[in-house]
């Protein structure tokens, strides 16, 4: 989706309020990731003093591997974002989004901060027990026997 954002930074104060969804369909170029529900959008563009601050929360499931004992499981996110958008930047500033003719592609925005926002390590849950170094059973569904 591409938010056209020329009244918004034209006008202090202005503001563009965003309702949206990504499709889970729409990302299935990301073949390590598996999102379960679409991505749902909401927030606001507001202009502050000709700077334009974007808000946005989003709300989906992914289906992952344990890293510790690879089961399968599905976690629900719900995550903020906030973005300084501006129309130039004089500045190597990296915090800055600068919008080309006033647009803004917002999927690949929120895309990109999902993915970073990931954490490196995903558990199924914090005290998972992983498998077993001898005979490879899942630890959390009880004790396997072996010699320790």
């Amino acid at each position: 989706m591409i938010l056209r954002l020329r009244r918004v930074f034209e006008n202090p104060g202005e503001r563009l309020d965003i309702d949206h969804s990504i499709a889970p369909e729409a990302l299935s170029h990301l073949s390590d990731k598996m999102f379960c529900t679409p991505i749902n959008i909401s927030g606001a563009a507001v202009n502050r003093a000709g700077v334009v601050e974007l808000k946005i929360q989003c709300r989906f499931t992914m289906r992952h591997e344990c890293d510790r004992c690879l089961s399968e499981f599905e976690r629900e996110y719900q995550t903020d974002y906030t973005h300084t958008l501006v129309l130039k930047s004089y500045t190597d500033d990296d915090e800055l989004i600068v919008c080309e003719n006033a647009e803004l592609e917002l999927d690949e925005l929120v895309i990109t901060d999902i993915l970073l926002s990931l954490p490196t390590k995903i558990l199924c849950r914090d005290d998972c027990k992983g498998l077993c170094l001898t005979c490879g059973k899942n630890l959390n569904e009880g004790d396997c026997g072996c010699d320790k």
